[in-house]
């Protein structure tokens, strides 16, 4: 290394005469010291340009709230399964069980972080990806492919058959508990590796480890129900359904959605990842069986279009995207027009770096899931504002409603998931037969399934 440069005192003179110069500067210093950042830079025009009234809206049932866990890809997956039942059987609300997936989910990504160990056993402990793994082996994150992997497998429950309970109102001390039993357990395959232990004992090692797991699982959330009965009263109190069903009979039947026919479309325009190509993340998964993610990369336009196109059938749209950004969070509101940071600071801090650069310097990335439900749309139909379902509660935005910009959605939403039939053929062949290129483990692309 250059050898290393000092900041001195005329550099600090310097800066603090250049600071105190600028009226302007005395002004922000002033508003941001008492306010905060966020509340500074906040743009009341651009704010009163995010009004809740939308060209094309799908109506949904009442908010849902995913409380003190990361399980946003659940929630965003089930209300988008829950919109169905709801128009189906002429609901004024209803809502599947987050905690009935989340017991699989865990158990799954147990396994398939012991399945890693085993197959990175003579890899060093202290590499990058043994590390990578020991990380975060079972976080609350997730993505689309993996809970269609779920659904497929076990079903979907309606709420009151395995409601929420204190861990999972609150995942912290269930996944550290798990986490640490993860890693103490890796500890004991490897080192029995190291004696000598042959590859059928370890995997005798892990059935039990597993065992240890469902205990876990059960013991904070209570064992997922076999079978349970439904009785659901429409809008005017007559009984729309009722009888006993298995979780993958309620699933096929009920939700009756055929989770094969939905692809994930992504937008990274990054030089890795060329566009109108196919891509998987290393070692990014749940159930082993059902394998990995699988994304389509396309311009930011495509995904809007198809996204579109499904909001035009009257279905929600299941999205990602980085929602940390430009967001006014109390208000509900995700516009870059609504806050102002470079202008109170005066030089570029959100400017200084496109789309692309944010994705490559780790200055952005999929943290959030949530669901279109609305558009409005200028005279040649582009869209201008999309309405979006979260899952923090009613108390949160407008009735736990957001609006998304399309401004924001050309900056920070990365993933859509929509019906293949609004590909072009193109693309669903694409999609279908291109062996997708595998990303790093740590790619941005795979950053949703490791949030808490």
């Amino acid at each position: 290394m250059d050898e290393m440069t000092s900041v001195t005192v005329d550099d600090l003179a310097s800066a603090h005469d250049q600071f105190r110069s600028e009226r302007v500067n005395i002004v922000a210093k002033n508003a941001v010291s008492s306010n905060g950042i966020t509340a500074a830079a906040r743009v009341p025009e651009g704010v009163a340009a995010n009004a809740l009234t939308f060209d094309v809206e799908v109506k949904q049932g009442d908010r849902c709230d995913q409380q003190r866990s990361g399980r946003c890809w659940m929630f965003a997956s089930l209300n988008t399964m829950r919109y169905r039942v709801i128009h189906r059987y002429d609901l004024k609300t209803f809502e599947l069980s987050q905690t009935y997936p989340l017991f699989w989910d865990k158990l799954e990504k147990s396994n398939w972080f012991f399945e890693n160990i085993l197959d990175t056993l003579d890899e060093p402990l202290d590499g990058r990806l043994v590390s990578y793994l020991l990380m975060a082996p079972v976080g609350d994150g997730g993505q689309w492919d993996m809970f269609r992997s779920l659904v497929k497998k076990y079903g979907v429950v309606p709420k009151e058959a395995m409601p929420e309970t204190a861990c999972s109102r609150n995942t912290r001390e269930m996944d550290s508990c798990l986490t640490r039993y993860l890693r103490g357990a890796a500890k004991r395959l490897r080192q029995s590796h190291e004696a000598g232990v042959c590859r059928e004992d370890l995997e005798e090692m892990k059935k039990e480890m597993m065992g240890d797991v469902y205990h876990l699982l059960a013991t904070c959330l209570g064992e997922p129900p076999a079978s349970f009965e439904v009785r659901l009263r429409d809008k005017n109190d007559k009984l729309a359904l009722s009888g006993t069903y298995t979780p993958q009979e309620f699933f096929a039947s009920v939700v009756d959605m055929n989770v094969d026919d939905y692809v994930s479309l992504i937008s990274a325009p990054t030089v890795d990842k060329p566009f109108g190509h196919t891509y998987t993340v290393s070692r990014l998964g749940n159930v082993v069986e059902d394998g990995g993610v699988r994304y389509l990369n396309l311009p930011i336009e495509r995904l809007k279009e198809c996204a579109v196109a499904q909001l035009r059938d009257n279905l929600p749209v299941w999205f990602g995207c980085d929602v940390g950004q430009s967001y006014l969070r109390e208000e509900g509101i995700m516009d870059t027009a609504a806050l102002d940071v470079d202008a109170l600071f005066g030089f570029e801090v959100e400017g200084c770096m496109d789309r692309a650069e944010r994705l490559d310097y780790g200055e952005s990335l999929m943290t959030h899931a949530m669901v279109l439900e609305g558009v409005n749309l200028d005279a040649e139909g582009h869209p201008t504002l999309w309405k979006v379902e979260n899952s923090w509660g009613a108390d949160h935005g407008r009735n736990g409603f957001d609006t998304l910009s399309d401004p924001w959605f050309n900056e920070y939403v990365y993933q859509v998931v929509v019906d293949k039939k609004y590909l072009s053929d193109e693309e669903r062949a694409t999609y279908e037969t291109e062996e997708p290129t595998v990303l790093a483990p740590w790619d941005p692309m795979g950053s949703l399934a490791r949030a808490r």
